[in-house]
């Protein structure tokens, strides 16, 4: 059974940081890139960056270079640190999960929620 578990979510002041995690198991995550996605109220999900099994990154152009996405497969994990929140950042994050060969192979998280509020 394949399982993304998302961490790390909670509220934080404009401005602020906030780093997430999510964890793998299920699965041999060094064959899977991973992304983050989100969701605010009313809103339909977006992408928010990945990375790929080679560590290559790519973000959406709303993070204007205050997110960053990392993974470490020994602990089957991957990161989204987040720096300059806004309050139009307030949504739930999603990690997902697709095989880099399959793409017919992916998995969502049950997300977590970030508030962004004075």
């Amino acid at each position: 059974q394949v399982l993304l578990a998302e961490s790390g979510g909670g509220w934080v002041q404009p401005g602020g940081s906030l780093s997430l995690s999510c964890v793998a198991s299920g699965l041999i995550f060094g064959s899977y890139k991973m992304s983050w996605y989100r969701q605010a109220p009313g809103n339909e999900r977006e992408f928010v960056g990945a990375i790929t099994t080679g560590g290559l990154t790519n973000y959406a152009d709303f993070v204007w270079g205050r997110f960053t996405i990392s993974r470490d497969n020994a602990k089957n994990t991957t990161y989204l640190q987040m720096s300059s929140l806004e309050p139009w950042d307030t949504a739930v994050y999603y990690c997902r999960a697709d095989h880099s060969s399959f793409e017919n192979v992916w998995y969502w998280g049950q997300g977590t929620q970030v508030t962004v509020s004075p």
